[in-house]
């Protein structure tokens, strides 16, 4: 079931997927996308037509700005920002307001069942591999690869990290998760991957 508390602002053009909860002072802005079983916390902000696949979470006062692609379970610690703006600035050079038509959003891009730590920033534009894990507090302003554990201002790779989230650990010519047991190989790429 469905669950939106009363003080979220959700506007009517936004779809939300079924057993999904956005809960209080949220707002979901309008044609945004929320897949089925998605957890939005409280005072989290999703932009105009940001798309969040199946079982995504956003934590508390985490602010997901448009046109951000999330994948299905992707975690957003709290107060987590996805930027989208490269060239920031209020005014045009003649002084005047921007509006709309002065600049180009631009997205952060996130795969399948990766992590964004609290507090941390991503500079969009930047892709986020799957089942990457950014730490809190760092400050992304480059690509991170699949399985890749990034730490840092700015983000730099410190060791990799399988499904569940632990560090893998190398012996005996392969990675391994320490809880799931599970090994990683190289196969011709610059990540490993599931042997």
């Amino acid at each position: 079931m469905t669950r939106i508390e009363p003080s979220a602002d959700v506007s009517p053009s936004a779809t939300i997927g079924k057993d999904s909860s956005i809960w209080h002072l949220a707002q979901v802005r309008e044609d945004a996308v929320l897949g089925e079983h998605c957890n939005i916390g409280r005072g989290a902000y999703i932009g105009p037509g940001v798309v969040l696949g199946e079982n995504c979470k956003v934590q508390n006062y985490a602010l997901v700005y448009e046109p951000a692609r999330l994948a299905d379970g992707v975690f957003i610690g709290p107060a987590a920002v996805l930027t989208n703006d490269l060239y920031p600035r209020a005014t045009t050079p003649d002084g005047s307001r921007k509006g709309n038509d002065d600049w180009q959003a631009v997205a952060v891009t996130i795969g399948v069942g990766a992590s964004i730590g609290a507090r941390a920033v991503c500079i969009a534009p930047v892709t986020i591999g799957a089942w990457a894990m950014v730490a809190a507090g760092s400050v992304v302003t480059r690509d991170v690869q699949e399985h890749a554990l990034v730490a840092g201002v700015p983000a730099k790779q410190i060791g990799w990290v399988g499904k569940s989230g632990h560090r893998l650990v190398f012996r005996d010519g392969a990675w391994h998760c320490p809880e799931t047991g599970e090994r990683y190989e190289y196969l011709g790429n610059d990540f490993p991957v599931l042997a």
